[in-house]
């Protein structure tokens, strides 16, 4: 392709040939191939996929409704409040199952959530840089750990630590003291639900911590600085102005961890107890979850009532994650409309 020169000058001429040196080649515009049809089909896979989860979704409810149907009909919904558990007689309830979920997961919250939070504190406002990234590395690898390796360390050494250095202690203390005594009796062997509860905190502090570690750093440096600039501490720094601007980041970073604690099964059944009775309301008394129960006895249920309460309680742990994910939508749905409110 030749180059294009003005009229008045000669290409014949040495001095315009070096003149035409000024004057670079054009390369023709790049035509864009009109394709409607890969528009279609990218708008056609997105609405599919979404499609797909959603049918996954209705499927999985009506094969646990469908299966649980026999559990269902039977108890209806006293299932949730009958304590009795016994597959000789064929009689069961959830009342045990359901209060040991969610007491071992509302312990687990109780202590990840401080933890969390202090780690995430001193990462972003407190930590040196030498120490800030091994720390948080270190912080990440908990969550690498196997649930089953929680399980045997949970039992095999944190549980006699608890038994011997708390449980008995605190026994001594509380013994004839009106309910502190009963509400931590129960042999000490360091298995039950405050050991189950405090093995789910150690595995769910890690998704907490990441997250409001993350949350925090992206509060703008400005205002921090102007914060510290005005006289305020770590503390009011954090509490008024970190906080503020990262509460639905930490909110849903709590609700990550709730979520991971009320599905966990392998190291709540090697620590909880796997007993199927409610004697006492003790934090150290041996129960069961609804988790342990499936991976304990759904292998070696019959067809019947057996099988169907125990697709039954995997239907009400289904309702349970539901209603706390529509609980934190709700929550942070409220909180951004306050502080559009407040804008």
């Amino acid at each position: 392709m030749t180059a294009i020169l003005p009229a008045d000058m000669d290409d014949s001429k040495p001095s315009n040939r070096q003149n035409a040196s000024l004057y670079p080649m054009t390369n023709p515009p790049v035509r864009r191939v009109n394709a409607p049809w890969a528009d279609t089909l990218f708008a056609l896979l997105a609405r599919g996929a979404a499609i797909l989860t959603l049918s996954i979704l209705v499927g999985i409810i009506i094969s646990l409704v469908i299966g649980a149907w026999p559990a269902i009909k039977e108890y209806g919904l006293s299932f949730f409040w009958r304590s009795d558990w016994d597959p000789v007689q064929d009689k069961y309830g959830g009342l045990v199952m359901i209060y040991g979920t969610l007491m071992t997961s509302f312990i687990a919250l109780l202590i990840a959530v401080p933890v969390s939070f202090g780690i995430a504190m001193f990462l972003t406002e407190l930590s040196p840089k030498w120490l800030k990234r091994p720390l948080g590395i270190a912080v990440e690898l908990l969550a690498a750990v196997p649930s089953i390796v929680y399980g045997m360390w949970g039992l095999l050494v944190f549980g006699p630590i608890l038994s011997t250095y708390v449980q008995q202690p605190l026994q001594s203390l509380t013994e004839g003291v009106p309910y502190l005594g009963a509400l931590f009796s129960g042999p000490p062997v360091g298995i039950g639900i405050l050991s189950a509860g405090i093995i789910l905190a150690i595995m769910i502090i890690p998704f907490i911590a990441s997250v409001m570690r993350d949350v925090f750093e992206v509060t703008p440096p400005m205002l921090k600085e102007s914060a510290y600039g005005l006289g305020s501490t770590t503390w009011e720094v954090v509490s008024k102005v970190v906080l503020p601007y990262t509460k639905t980041g930490v909110v849903g970073g709590i609700m990550l961890g709730l979520g991971r604690a009320l599905g966990e099964t392998m190291a709540v059944t090697f620590v909880i107890g796997n007993m199927n009775q409610l004697n006492s309301l003790s934090v150290f008394e041996a129960a069961n979850s609804i988790t342990s129960a499936l991976a304990n006895e759904f292998a070696e249920a019959g067809e019947g009532l057996h099988q169907a309460s125990l697709i039954y309680l995997g239907l009400i742990l289904f309702f349970i994650t539901f209603v706390v994910l529509a609980f934190s939508k709700l929550l942070l749905a409220k909180l951004k409309k306050a502080e559009g409110a407040r804008a």
